[in-house]
């Protein structure tokens, strides 16, 4: 598994689906307008209190970006000076070229420290190459400790949005999920557990203490990684992220290589922007950061995992590979009009939503699946999500961009049954509108045509016709063509 959900259907199918589901939107449209809400707040104290000096928000993102894009262009360079810090600082650096390399690595190392069980943070990369099922089948059970993953977790369920995975559920099905689940992994919930936001909290954290107590191996994921110095960086806001850095052992980080920024100092505006486009905070309650090991303080043995799994593709990508600068903050999906009326699920990937909607066809290449090749059509092209980037990701134009990469993916291929229709309507076009005898011809018959489009467009089961036409209204005929106006007036001069 690589970035989609075994067996999802493409996003039109799935999103019809989600769209039925009146529970769902309403928790969707509930959260993301109070994160919404939260972000704008914070942009706009940012934006008053330092109007036109250079600290303020656009020159932020602009500061951002440059950073994130310096270090794509110099991706070799950085990541070779990484390992050598990181190596240099005690760590054992691994390099994975996707995700079954990543997985064996991960699981070779539990097992050779003899363990059943690892805790784990900040792990959306782990999700992307199905970390947790490969560990289940060589006998390793792992923990998610983020509270939004829990709830993902004990539900049997599957992420839905990128900064708080169970955005889909709301309190009292929460409450039942503890309930039902954590007796069965571990200490159960209080039988007296109500839905109040404290108290499943509380539930959570004493059900979770036990594991970061007992746990020998912890596996995270890392915000930013420093080459200048070998610094991982984490952050996060319940203090989960510091259990699992700081109480096993054993300390394995997976990492993309796109997290990668040269120097410490490049982390400065990158803190700045994450937390206000994320949670809407000014900073994140807790920042972690570890180089390798420190005698006496911390895991006695740290190994770093940098993960490409598509990543250099992306790369290559002239248009699309801006999109390796994103921060996972979910500003996007929060402001995305399709995504807060199909959900995360419908996308069927650990990156849902705009970013997800490219980031996908990018790590995995189009023209192979076609629930992947369905992503880049799950936009309205509002742009919308441009403008929120924190690192200014012109994500309408890689949307358009990867649509054109389908389409010529394509060529020459039998098309499926659902664009059958498409294909033969515009063969026809190009036969009609390539040749100026051809198209004066047909435009004698403007109103005739327009007239029979009318009465069929009242009529199911034509494909391709009624779901065209029952969102647009058909202009009226005019009274003469173009070139008939043309040759009456001389040009316009009589």
């Amino acid at each position: 598994m690589s970035g989609t959900f075994v067996g999802m259907p493409p996003f039109p199918a799935a999103a019809r689906e989600k769209l039925a589901d009146a529970q769902l939107r309403h928790n969707l449209a509930h959260a993301t307008g109070t994160i919404r809400a939260k972000r704008a707040r914070l942009v706009d104290e940012v934006a008053a209190s330092m109007a036109g000096g250079s600290g303020d928000w656009e020159a932020l993102r602009l500061a951002g970006a440059g950073v994130k894009e310096a270090a794509l262009l110099s991706l070799e360079t950085q990541l070779l000076r990484l390992e050598e810090t990181l190596s240099a600082n005690g760590a054992v650096v691994h390099w994975a070229r996707d995700a079954a390399e990543a997985n064996a690595i991960v699981a070779s190392i539990a097992k050779g420290h003899g363990v059943d069980e690892v805790v784990k943070v900040k792990s959306m990369v782990t999700q992307e190459i199905g970390l947790n099922e490969a560990l289940a089948e060589e006998g390793i059970a792992a923990w998610e400790t983020d509270l939004a993953e829990l709830i993902v977790q004990l539900g049997g369920d599957l992420p839905s949005h990128i900064l708080v995975p169970a955005i889909h559920r709301n309190r009292a099905e929460i409450r039942e999920i503890f309930l039902r689940a954590m007796k069965e992994v571990g200490r159960p919930a209080p039988d007296d557990l109500t839905d109040e936001p404290a108290v499943l909290a509380a539930a959570a954290r004493a059900h979770l203490r036990e594991k970061f107590l007992r746990a020998r191996v912890g596996v995270s994921g890392a915000n930013f990684a420093v080459a200048e110095t070998g610094t991982l960086v984490v952050v996060e806001s319940e203090g989960n992220g510091r259990m699992c850095l700081t109480l096993p052992e054993v300390l394995i980080s997976v990492v993309g290589i796109e997290k990668v920024v040269s120097t410490w100092d490049e982390l400065d505006p990158l803190l700045r922007l994450l937390p206000r486009s994320s949670t809407g905070e000014r900073m994140n309650p807790y920042t972690s950061m570890w180089s390798g090991v420190t005698p006496d303080d911390g895991p006695r043995e740290v190994h770093v995992v940098l993960l490409d799994n598509g990543r250099t593709r992306a790369l290559a990508d002239q248009v699309g590979r801006q999109a390796l600068r994103c921060i996972r903050c979910s500003a996007c999906l929060n402001v995305c009009p399709v995504y807060e009326r199909t959900g995360g699920h419908a996308y069927g990937s650990v990156y849902p939503g705009p970013i997800g909607a490219i980031l996908n066809p990018l790590l995995k290449g189009v023209g192979v699946d076609e629930q992947v090749d369905s992503l880049p059509y799950a936009s309205s092209l509002c742009g919308a999500c441009f403008e929120v980037c924190p690192v200014r990701i012109d994500i309408p134009s890689v949307l358009v961009d990867q649509r054109a990469k389908v389409v010529d993916a394509h060529r020459g291929h039998l098309p499926s049954a659902g664009h059958r229709a498409e294909v033969v309507a515009m063969k026809g076009a190009a036969i009609g509108l390539g040749d100026a005898r051809k198209l004066a011809f047909g435009e004698r018959f403007t109103r005739l045509g327009l007239g029979v489009a009318r009465r069929l467009s009242g009529l199911v089961g034509i494909p391709g016709l009624s779901k065209w036409s029952s969102a647009r209204d058909l202009p009226p005929a005019p009274p003469e063509s173009f070139r008939a106006w043309w040759k009456r007036t001389d040009g316009g001069r009589s």
